[in-house]
């Protein structure tokens, strides 16, 4: 019986050391493999490092894409117990640029749509349709001549306004001359201290074109996985304060599968004649109080985002 279990033992004990060895031996082989990997990925990115470095056109977009769908039935524990609601957002930012020795010329498309939808069933007098909320619309182009490596003059148009909701209305087209620099790759800095900012609207007494400085910060980049965009537009209007305004959106998208992942956006804005104009169309006469002015108006910081999947073009 003792002599059994001695021979059972060493069974076993030889066992586990073939197995150990043969562990080491496969992870040994792994760590072999891994660095071959290693040193054939950095080959490929010095060559795409070149391939980026070379003159021609840089095309790409990614997005965001966010929705929910409910439906309710006789759930009486809510003040509308038959209903319907939905919400759908959808981001997108589209760029083709073209870099020359001696020049380039940059373009750019971003869009920000949502819709919401929120239909009692018991009731015909509420809406049941997806209506518009968050609109954003931008598009640029940029054309530089080179001076230096990091510094060109440049020439920039630029229009922003709604798509869904009061298309041109108002609407901003900055047409402007001065220079751009390029400190590092992916970093976009304008500055146009002659141009003029257009603006369409049907209130004239509340918006005004006029002469001012323009300057414009874009920073767009891929990492990996990651996509990522922000960018500043300011306009300081030579004319007045009141009518200068500013733009701040960000856009960062992470891929989890293929080309799928998620996406999350957000912009700031400020603009005084948009805030006049709102508070002029709520204003009732006879509920008394002054009416608005750019004198006494609260310029309230105007903010949005955008939770999502995310879809990379």
């Amino acid at each position: 019986m003792i002599k059994k279990m001695f021979v059972a033992t060493l069974v076993t004990f030889s066992v586990s050391l073939g197995f150990s060895q043969t562990k080491e031996e496969l992870e040994a082989q792994k760590a072999e493999k891994q660095a071959v990997v290693d040193a054939a990925q950095a080959e490929v990115n010095a060559l795409q490092a070149q391939i980026d470095a070379l003159p021609g056109w840089r095309i790409g977009a990614f997005g965001t894409i966010g929705g929910s769908l409910s439906n309710f039935s006789k759930w009486y524990a809510q003040g509308a117990p038959n209903n319907s609601s939905g919400n759908i957002g959808i981001t997108a930012n589209v760029y083709a640029n073209l870099i020359q020795e001696k020049f380039f010329w940059r373009n750019g498309l971003s869009a920000n749509l949502n819709w919401v939808k929120l239909d009692n069933k018991d009731t015909d007098l509420d809406d049941d349709d997806f209506n518009p909320t968050t609109d954003v619309f931008t598009l640029s182009s940029l054309y530089g001549r080179n001076i230096t490596e990091k510094l060109a003059a440049s020439a920039l148009l630029e229009y922003r306004t709604t798509l869904l909701n009061n298309f041109n209305d108002p609407g901003y087209l900055d047409l402007g001359v001065g220079f751009t620099w390029t400190p590092v790759k992916d970093l976009i800095v304008v500055v146009h201290p002659l141009n003029y900012n257009f603006v369409f609207a049907d209130n004239d007494a509340v918006f005004d074109s006029s002469l001012g400085a323009k300057i414009v910060a874009d920073y767009t980049r891929q990492i990996g996985a990651i996509n990522f965009k922000t960018n500043l537009s300011m306009f300081q209007s030579y004319k007045s304060s009141d009518l200068s305004n500013w733009t701040w959106t960000n856009s960062f998208g992470y891929t989890l599968w293929k080309k799928i992942g998620v996406g999350f956006d957000f912009g700031l804005r400020s603009n005084k004649q948009e805030a006049l104009n709102y508070a002029l169309s709520q204003f009732d006469p006879s509920g008394g109080g002054d009416e608005p002015t750019f004198g006494n108006v609260d310029n309230d910081l105007q903010s949005f985002y955008t939770i999502g999947l995310s879809y990379k073009f």
